[in-house]
């Protein structure tokens, strides 16, 4: 294998451990901030606060992501394309869905079994689907996707764009959101959808330059919805308080830990899983 790809894909997942780490300083950060200066905002500037903070995890990906793939790098405007295709199938398509058709929050949330089946089988594929779309119908065809760790890049990108607009519609349902309850959901959200967009990417790059079987994608897809719909079920567990509740901070805190954690392991898994897969191709060459 050519010493420039085996760098190349070093620098990403170089780029999504420094991503990580970033955000968890962005959260702490803006928490002392909070404590510091106890701001006053207006409603139009907490809205526009929350808006700019939704932006800011997709931001920092992007900003390193490029900063650590000098060696090979990805056309900036495809990244930047895939991620506003994310976002706007969020918006299209995604969220109408999910609240308007399946409408939701009438149901899901009445028992552990709907909240887990519903956020796996409704939220979790429909999501995670969506995610797919946005790689395997623009860029997927394209020369520059042109090695597997592509597939993670591309996906992530969808993902995050995903997460953004999720997180922006929920600012803006909210009128507007408190520093430091807004910055650990905006935080989390964002975490767990590159996350789960990896897992379909890693399998998006299996299905253009391995030989898989044919429910490659098929299981590609279940396993990002199975993690979603469990992870945000887990997640509403330890903040069932809710974001104002008196007491509910230190369950907030453990929902930001569990998604840091998850991105962490998530991103381990699939470099090993991309390395193991390029290290078979070799030895079958």
């Amino acid at each position: 294998m050519p010493e420039k790809t085996s760098q190349h894909r070093s620098s990403v997942w170089q780029a999504d451990a420094v991503s990580i780490v970033l955000l968890v300083v962005f959260v702490l950060v803006v928490f002392g901030l909070e404590s510091l200066l106890d701001p006053t905002f207006t409603n139009t500037t907490l809205l526009l606060t929350g808006v700019i903070l939704a932006v800011v995890p997709a931001a920092i990906w992007i900003a390193f992501f490029y900063r650590r793939d000098r060696l090979e790098p990805e056309p900036k405007s495809m990244v930047f394309q895939v991620f506003l295709l994310g976002g706007l199938l969020a918006a299209a398509v995604g969220i109408p869905l999910v609240d308007n058709v399946f409408q939701v929050s009438e149901w899901l949330y009445d028992t552990f079994w709907t909240q887990l089946l519903g956020g796996i089988l409704v939220i979790g594929f429909t999501q995670e689907f969506l995610k797919y779309a946005a790689v395997r119908w623009s860029v997927y065809k394209s020369e520059e996707f042109d090695e597997p760790v592509d597939g993670i890049i591309y996906a992530t990108a969808a993902g995050l764009g995903y997460a953004t607009v999720l997180n922006v519609a929920f600012v803006v349902g909210s009128g507007g959101v408190d520093l430091g309850t807004g910055v650990i959901r905006i935080t989390v959200t964002a975490l767990a959808h590159a996350s789960f967009a990896g897992v379909v990417g890693y399998f998006l790059g299996r299905e253009k330059f391995g030989a898989p079987p044919v429910w490659n994608t098929a299981l590609g897809v279940t396993l990002a919805a199975v993690l979603n719909g469990v992870f945000f079920y887990l997640r509403n567990t330890l903040t069932q308080g809710g974001l104002s509740a008196a007491g509910g901070e230190a369950q907030r805190w453990l929902g930001f830990a569990l998604a840091a954690v998850l991105a962490a392991v998530v991103t381990a898994l699939l470099a090993t899983a991309i390395s193991r897969q390029l290290a078979t191709q070799g030895e079958s060459q």
